[in-house]
């Protein structure tokens, strides 16, 4: 127990989405260049809800093939693994503790 979370629950969280993002690789590369559009179109910040939304529109609506479902619980962590790979854009995805998860980019600020 660490600051009234189970650590396991932690844990389990960041497992359940690193098995699920090396199943899903098409998802990241989706997530990474929506995100790098929106900055190349001069954003300082944007929601990681706007980018799996679009994701899910690309996915669900502009292709063809089987649905799949990407979690909400995993939204947090594709903006916190966008800022790790790509730290000239940290702060990007305005973020704040995570109370089940914790990866490099978590910072303070809301998302």
């Amino acid at each position: 127990m660490r600051d009234g979370v189970d650590v396991a629950d932690e844990d389990d969280l960041k497992k359940r989405w690193w098995s699920w993002h090396k199943k899903n690789p098409h998802v990241w590369r989706l997530f990474e260049k929506f995100t790098m559009i929106a900055i190349g179109r001069g954003h300082k910040n944007l929601s990681a809800w706007l980018i799996v939304n679009r994701i899910r529109w690309e996915t669900s609506i502009e292709t063809e093939g089987e649905d799949f479902k990407i979690s909400n619980d995993f939204i947090a962590l594709y903006a916190r693994y966008f800022m790790h790979k790509h730290p000239q854009y940290s702060g990007f995805f305005r973020t704040k503790q995570m109370k089940r998860a914790d990866l490099p980019g978590n910072t303070d600020t809301e998302e």
